[in-house]
């Protein structure tokens, strides 16, 4: 018993430790959501049976009470050291919901584990890292029967769409979309000319699609995923209408080139020399994760970043102290002050976070707050 209980101190200490490392994490992989602590995968010994209910041989025995039984463990159809083709399909349904990422191999190895326990405690399903009957199930029902191609690596491109030389409207949507996920940074035209060409393969080459520059509907399906129609203001390249009615600013931000942050207004203020060029609301991290407060600066910038280790987006990341960022969050989007980052400044608004990584240069103050 001892034992048991040392490994399940020891079990959680570690889950703290892991969660101190990242100020931004964990998130939901599928939405890139931040993770509710009661949809959090749990530390392998929350699912051990109580100590309690070991302790004698007569916990186990016939005359056992009825709430002191625990359920027979689900058969296992696949788990580690597994191999073949079910674990090539299994892992290219994971990729295709954001769980798992690289190439795709025969072998069920720690980080298939690691994705499918993801996965499950996602679903409130037991979180063993084994798949089962029902975790396949869910994850079938979820996903498409994937190609041989898929299972294989083997990339082919297909029929162009939109390619060098293509012209109209379809090239103004697909430039914009291209501006909302950051890869596109000129202005919308209708002409496919060589800064597209460029955007596209950088699109392609970041999701394992053929690297050709032109659109085919692979490359069509998974930008559409990611981004929404987009507005006549960016098809027209408007810039994003400035939002002056910010309360009065913290006395540090009223001269340079200043991204603002009030915890006290929840918003994010851009200023230059004293005059607010955008406003945006804004969230932060909780009492376990609280984001840092002071004077710094901008020190890396990653338009497509990518949490490893969470598997979540993080776009338009503009780093400020250690692993702090401020980002857009698809969660803050979908449910507002609900939830919380950790560490991290949360922004929602797409465009405007779109328009600020622009404007927004290595050195940069940040101010964060109250």
């Amino acid at each position: 018993m001892r034992k048991t209980i040392r490994t399940s101190i020891a079990s959680g200490l570690t889950l703290l430790a892991l969660a101190a490392v990242t100020a931004c994490g964990p998130t939901n992989a599928d939405t890139g959501a931040a993770v509710p602590p009661s949809q959090q995968v749990p530390s392998p010994a929350a699912n051990n049976t109580s100590p309690s209910a070991s302790a004698s041989p007569s916990a186990s025995s016939s005359s056992a009470s009825p709430s002191a039984s625990t359920s027979p463990k689900p058969a296992a159809l696949l788990k580690g050291g597994s191999k073949g083709d079910k674990v090539r399909e299994l892992q290219v349904r994971l990729r295709s919901l954001g769980w798992l990422s690289g190439e795709i191999t025969q072998t069920y190895t720690d980080t298939t584990a690691a994705a499918v326990k993801g996965f499950q405690a996602k679903r409130k399903l037991a979180a063993t890292g084994q798949v089962d009957q029902k975790t396949w199930d869910a994850l079938e029902k979820m996903t498409k029967k994937p190609t041989r191609d898929e299972m294989y690596n083997v990339l082919r491109a297909g029929k162009a769409i939109l390619k060098k030389g293509s012209t109209g409207a379809k090239v103004s949507e697909l430039q914009a979309r291209l501006k909302q996920v950051g890869w596109f940074s000129a202005n919308v035209t209708k002409s496919y000319g060589d800064q597209t060409v460029t955007a596209v393969k950088g699109f392609q080459a970041k999701r394992a699609i053929p690297r050709t520059g032109e659109v085919d509907q692979r490359t069509w399906d998974k930008l559409t995923s990611m981004t929404r129609q987009p507005t006549k203001a960016e098809l027209n390249n408007e810039k994003p209408k400035p939002n002056t009615s910010a309360a009065k600013l913290d006395k540090r931000c009223l001269t340079g080139r200043v991204i603002c942050i009030s915890k006290t207004t929840r918003q994010l203020v851009w200023v230059v020399d004293g005059k607010v060029q955008l406003t945006m609301d804004a969230r932060f991290g909780s009492q376990a994760n609280i984001t840092r407060e002071g004077t710094f600066s901008i020190f890396r910038k990653v338009r497509d970043e990518y949490s490893r280790e969470y598997k979540s987006p993080m776009p338009y990341a503009m780093y400020f102290s250690g692993g702090e960022a401020v980002h857009y969050s698809a969660d803050f989007a979908a449910r507002g002050y609900a939830g919380a980052s950790h560490g991290c400044v949360n922004i929602r608004n797409k465009q405007g976070v779109a328009w600020l990584y622009g404007q927004v240069r290595i050195g940069d103050k940040v101010v964060v707050h109250w």
